[in-house]
């Protein structure tokens, strides 16, 4: 997909799902999908100009050791050992769809593109190969067999996908599964020789201050490489109950969907997602899912093709000054109501977890494989109970509104 999308949080659902809204005017801030490749790497060294009159400015005093630790002057000097070492294992992904080449219609154009000098080359490649491109977005490959990673949003509805490869080899691809509910996709081509991969990362030890590297296809330019730091951990967008984002200053656009972040090891320690903008393109606030929320859900997706979520049948709302979240609602035969909750309860805590919110419960719960029994502490009135309940599964497509679980 393509364009501007909002995330507007409904009510949480244990559950959850994501409403994506109208394109808003260009003068209001916009959550943007980035579903049309990545960040641009900056170098930093210059050489300091000498004065008209011949006479060079100051310079700075010289930095010491401790304060090197501390700056981080030892800050990479150039990005390209790491691209090299990175970059073929990075793809670029296309959806698209057949058209009748007799036909008159009028081929679609992606928003991104359009007005752009890239416009007559898309239209170009379009009617050569007969079809109509529905959106493009990024990946990489995770193993020499030919799986890869992307976002859903930009596979999702996908009829015909091709992956560009760093070398210019184009495949077909398939949809091995995906999770609407992290925004996840596994695809797989098939190769006669091993293709590049990239290896996993450990998000959990990635700081604020960290310098990252990311990859992709912005605005369908073909692969394109971006550097920055991490901005900012644990960032709620409203996307999903499992909104856990890293935010980034590197330069992500329409595009960048699906791409990794890379650490200066060059492992994977992020898919980039989306991004805050007025108009469309970067303004230094992107959002990228750490690994720790994504392998476990692409290990399931390869083996089964889907993911089951633990359920309650609960509506939940939070209430101001009370940790918790208070039950709004049981659903009839539902597995909260068949442990005994009942309306206006307060959950507390879930096995050995504390919940301090609504949010906080749907995590925990959807995290669950159904048929687990996990106790519960709940509140009712002025008395603590225990409870035992057995998870359920969450339906496949939940269209009602609310904070349900």
């Amino acid at each position: 997909m393509t364009g501007l999308f909002c995330f507007r949080p409904s009510r949480l659902r244990l559950g959850w799902r994501r409403d994506r809204l109208s394109l808003p005017a260009r003068s209001r801030f916009a959550l943007s999908l980035l579903s049309a490749g990545l960040l641009a790497g900056q170098g930093i060294e210059a050489n300091t100009p000498a004065h008209a009159d011949g006479v060079s400015p100051p310079t700075a005093p010289p930095v010491s050791n401790d304060m090197a630790a501390v700056l981080g002057v030892a800050r990479p000097l150039t990005f390209a050992p790491l691209v090299k070492k990175v970059g073929p294992a990075v793809v670029n992904i296309a959806v698209t769809r057949d058209i009748n080449p007799s036909s008159s219609k009028r081929l679609h154009v992606l928003p991104d593109v359009k007005g752009t000098p890239l416009e007559r080359r898309f239209r170009e490649r379009l009617r050569r190969h007969g079809e109509e491109m529905l959106g493009a977005g990024s990946g990489f490959i995770i193993d020499p067999s030919g799986i890869i990673v992307t976002n859903n949003h930009v596979v999702g509805d996908a009829s015909n996908i091709t992956v560009s490869l760093a070398n210019g080899h184009e495949l077909p691809a398939r949809v091995m599964g995906v999770d609407d509910l992290t925004d996840i996709a596994v695809i797989k081509v098939e190769s006669l020789t091993p293709l590049p991969y990239v290896k996993w990362g450990e998000s959990r030890q990635v700081q604020v201050g960290d310098w990252i590297m990311a990859a992709g296809n912005p605005f369908g330019l073909g692969s394109s490489i971006t550097a920055g730091i991490v901005s900012a951990r644990g960032r709620d967008i409203g996307a999903s109950p499992f909104d856990d984002f890293l935010q980034l200053d590197a330069p992500i656009n329409p595009g960048n969907s699906g791409g990794p972040t890379f650490n200066m090891q060059g492992e994977v320690i992020a898919i980039n997602t989306a991004i805050v903008s007025p108009t469309g393109g970067s303004v230094g606030i992107g959002f990228s899912i750490p690994s720790e929320i994504v392998i476990p859900v692409v290990e399931a997706l390869r083996t089964s093709g889907h993911i089951e979520r633990g359920w309650l049948g609960v509506t939940l709302e939070d209430e101001e000054g009370q940790d918790g979240a208070r039950v709004v609602d049981a659903d009839k035969g539902g597995a909260a109501q068949l442990a005994g909750l009942r309306k206006n309860d307060f959950i507390i805590t879930v096995g050995s977890e504390h919940v301090e919110n609504a949010r906080t419960l749907i995590r925990i719960i959807a995290a669950t494989k159904p048929g687990t029994t996990l106790p519960l502490t709940v509140r009712r009135k002025a008395v603590v109970l225990q409870m035992q309940v057995s998870v359920g599964t969450r339906p496949v497509e939940d269209d009602r509104d609310g904070d349900d679980q």
